[in-house]
């Protein structure tokens, strides 16, 4: 329920986000990896990668998404932990970890570890922030330098809505290595599997199989899968936006 609601409010202040007026300040792009672009608020998302909103509705992070229509460059080690870092300190996480950090409050959930009050705020707060630091590195950075893999989701951006909505969802399982070649996608299975252990580790009330596969199949790979969905797609409700604007000045 925690999840569910959590998720719900998430996407109410993405939406918020996007309403914003024309005239506001948009966070509009910087890139994972290298010199920045001339346009202002925007780089490339990998060499040759055209420019790329570096938030979904103004909120999630979308440092590691390249368009699938280009030429694949591939990226460097250095690219990867870059990728990994903006996810894990851009603004909005702050946000978002506060958000979940007091639904849990609000909830009572696990009062007999976190407790109540300013103290367990911060402690939830602490705890699932550092679960996100975790879950970004271990399949964005450390387990693709490893095995060589491009942690990166390539957008098809093209297509019908059901095919792209497929391929957005099967690439959990399906990504590219270094090489720019289709492979078994080892980072984020087995990455937020290393990643689940590690959490797990520090958790020790919710050291059991069953905890261990929700943090590993739901909290990261589930957010994984409905984040890629939305990277899909973002592009095409901004336009949409964007269109409903200029109809609205005419």
């Amino acid at each position: 329920m925690k999840l569910v609601t959590g998720f719900l409010l998430t996407l109410f202040v993405c939406s918020l986000a996007a309403g914003q007026p024309s005239g506001a300040p948009s966070p509009n792009a910087v890139e994972a990896t290298i010199a920045p672009a001339k346009e202002e608020g925007k780089t490339q998302s990998g060499p040759g990668q055209p420019l790329e909103d570096k938030r979904v509705f103004g909120v999630l992070p979308n440092y590691r998404t390249a368009e699938g229509s280009v030429p694949f460059q591939p990226i460097t080690t250095k690219q990867k932990f870059t990728i990994a870092t903006k996810d894990s300190f851009d603004y909005p996480v702050l946000l978002t970890t506060g958000l979940f950090a007091g639904l849990s409050q609000l909830e009572g959930s696990d009062n007999n570890v976190y407790g109540q009050g300013l103290k367990g705020f911060a402690h939830r707060y602490g705890i699932g922030y550092v679960d996100q630091v975790v879950g970004n590195y271990f399949p964005e950075a450390i387990i693709p330098t490893l095995l060589h893999k491009d942690p990166r989701y390539f957008r098809k951006g093209e297509g019908s809505k059901k095919g792209r909505l497929f391929y957005a969802v099967s690439r959990i399982v399906v990504s590219k290595n270094d090489k720019g070649e289709t492979t078994f996608n080892s980072p984020e299975i087995l990455g937020n599997a290393l990643a689940s252990l590690t959490v797990m580790s520090y958790h020790p009330h919710e050291r059991t199989l069953s905890a261990g596969f929700y943090q590993w199949g739901v909290t990261y790979i589930g957010s994984d899968m409905v984040g890629q969905i939305l990277k899909e797609f973002w592009p095409d409700v901004k336009r949409r936006f964007a269109h409903k604007k200029e109809e609205s000045f005419r």
